[in-house]
């Protein structure tokens, strides 16, 4: 069935159907048609352009057939157009006329708005739970790992001594913030569109307002032709979900990294790697290469969806149908990749010696070598200088800073004394550290502290 064909004397062609139709992927929201249809109806039937009994065998007919959808005792097929014509002659053929004047007062151009937003809205609540999750798993680790020491990097070079729960601490930080750009989002697109019409309103008398109510909205848009022309938060949520893979991805890398022979800081649980079909010693991060290579992906649907927005004159263009199959696949695969990365992180363990073992290995205590000389009255530009030939003498005797014994240190100057050993402990290295984000205990747990207030608030 078609919703239109009055003022056409052919048919449409087969070819122009199949490529015009959009059964094959809006089909995924049915439920929220059948919720929109709903409340149109029932907002119809409060401002008496329905009548009772209209609205009741409308309303029991749409029960009727979500629930058949539900149980798969209804299939939907190919020969609708979309899912809003194949949902209303279904409904016709269920309670007659009656089921023809489910569409009074609307157009299909803010019905699909209005579902596509309430199909948008429910993923990003779902989202923001896994999210949440995912945080509450790397709050666990920080936790567990408050004295794993490590060695933290810039440009891949080991840097300075810090804590794997203030690594993790890191990513913690990032997940807030999209969880916080999701929050955002639900904010700004929370407006209901139903009631638009096709660009300009109506002449029937509807109760915009009540439908809102009905339908868990902030209230109705305030433009109608804006109401169904942009899809300004479907790039927004690609956006929002770019940045999110794109932090798994970063993390993912590094597990990559973690995980070779050259490293050894993590062990992946059998459960999420996979081996080789002719190499019987390996075990591949699949798993994270595979959430790394997912990242363009998503990132292609926002560049498909701009580049399709950017020359649309106002209002409604049937180029828009194309937001929907970018728009689930990105949402598909950002879940399916927060869903996976959690169950990854919360079974990988973490070889503590291994990366202690680098840390020193790696002179990340050089920075502090420095201090201990500034604090005995050497300028730093001098410390500078000897700590950088101490690590040359190091790297040709293969030991670390800590491996020297004193004489070594004094060789090279008077003023190193015992405590000397002290200074340059990862414990003492990490420890010094307490002002607010840093990696010592005492800081790590105050941010530990405050990510359980803000995990335990979003709950609420």
């Amino acid at each position: 069935m078609k919703l239109w064909g009055g003022r056409f004397t052919k048919e449409t062609n087969e070819l122009v159907h199949n490529f015009n139709e959009s059964l094959s992927f809006d089909q995924k929201f049915y439920r929220q048609d059948i919720q929109g249809s709903t409340a149109h109806v029932k907002m119809l039937a409060k401002q008496g352009i329905l009548t009772k009994e209209d609205e009741a065998a409308i309303l029991q007919g749409l029960a009727g057939i979500l629930a058949d959808l539900e149980e798969g005792r209804l299939v939907i097929t190919a020969g609708a157009e979309d899912i809003h014509s194949f949902i209303e002659e279904e409904l016709t053929k269920r309670i007659g006329e009656a089921g023809k004047r489910l569409h009074t007062g609307r157009s299909r151009n803010d019905q699909v708005a209005l579902d596509m937003k309430l199909y948008t809205r429910d993923q990003v609540k779902e989202m923001e739970e896994l999210l949440l999750s995912l945080i509450n798993e790397l709050v666990n680790l920080m936790e567990e790992h408050l004295d794993t020491f490590m060695p933290g990097f810039t440009h891949l070079q080991k840097a300075q001594p810090i804590t794997l729960a203030h690594h993790l601490g890191a990513y913690v930080e990032m997940f807030f913030r999209d969880h916080g750009r999701l929050c955002d989002l639900y904010e700004r697109m929370n407006y209901c569109p139903l009631g638009s019409g096709a660009l300009a309103g109506t002449t029937y008398p509807l109760d915009r307002e009540y439908t809102a109510e009905l339908l868990g909205f902030y209230g109705a848009t305030l433009n109608s032709m804006d109401s169904v022309a942009d899809r300004d938060y479907l790039l927004e949520l690609l956006g929002a979900m770019s940045i999110i893979a794109m932090h798994l991805s970063r993390f993912c890398e590094e597990i990559i990294l973690w995980n070779t022979n050259e490293y050894q800081f993590v062990e992946i649980d059998d459960s999420y790697s996979t081996g080789s079909s002719i190499m019987p010693q390996k075990k591949n991060p699949d798993i994270a290469e595979l959430i790394r290579g997912k990242t363009g992906r998503v990132y292609g649907a926002m560049l498909s969806l701009l580049t399709t927005m950017k020359g649309l004159p106002l209002a409604y263009n049937k180029d828009m149908q194309e937001d929907k199959e970018l728009t689930f696949d990105a949402i598909d695969t950002v879940k399916g990749c927060l869903l996976l990365f959690t169950g990854m992180i919360s079974t990988m363990s973490f070889c503590k010696d291994r990366m202690e073992a680098s840390a020193k290995n790696g002179f990340t205590n050089a920075t502090d070598a420095a201090d201990y000389l500034v604090g005995k009255g050497v300028p730093f530009r001098d410390a500078h200088g000897i700590i950088g030939q101490l690590v040359l003498y190091c790297i040709e005797k293969k030991i670390a800073l800590e491996d020297m014994r004193l004489e070594e240190f004094k060789a090279v100057s008077p003023v190193f004394e015992e405590d000397i050993y002290d200074a340059i402990s990862m414990k003492t290295c990490v420890e010094k550290r307490m002002t607010m984000g840093a990696p010592s205990r005492e800081a790590v747990e105050k941010v530990i502290s405050i990510y359980r207030q803000r995990l335990n608030k979003n709950k609420m």
